[in-house]
């Protein structure tokens, strides 16, 4: 895992964006909101109030569009780089 202060060298350049979204475990039982803040074909970088109980996996449903498997890249206190994983 890298963290915040290390170089960005994703090959896809994300967007910013603001929108709502939930992070989704444990079976669908548990959830926690998330603010995608920005966004790319491959990942995204998620806000949280804490990233305390989240697992290096989840599926990411934000607003408006299909479940999303997940990756956890990164995360600080209050952060989260997420890189997207196929279903299979």
């Amino acid at each position: 895992m890298w963290t915040e202060t290390d170089t960005d060298n994703r090959l896809i350049q994300r967007r910013r964006t603001l929108r709502g979204a939930r992070i989704v475990f444990n079976g669908g039982r548990s959830t926690i909101n998330a603010t995608v803040r920005n966004l790319s074909a491959k990942g995204a970088k998620l806000e949280v109030s804490s990233v305390v109980g989240i697992p290096d996996t989840f599926d990411l449903l934000v607003d408006g569009t299909a479940r999303q498997p997940c990756r956890v890249a990164w995360r600080t206190l209050k952060e989260l780089g997420v890189e997207f994983r196929s279903e299979h």
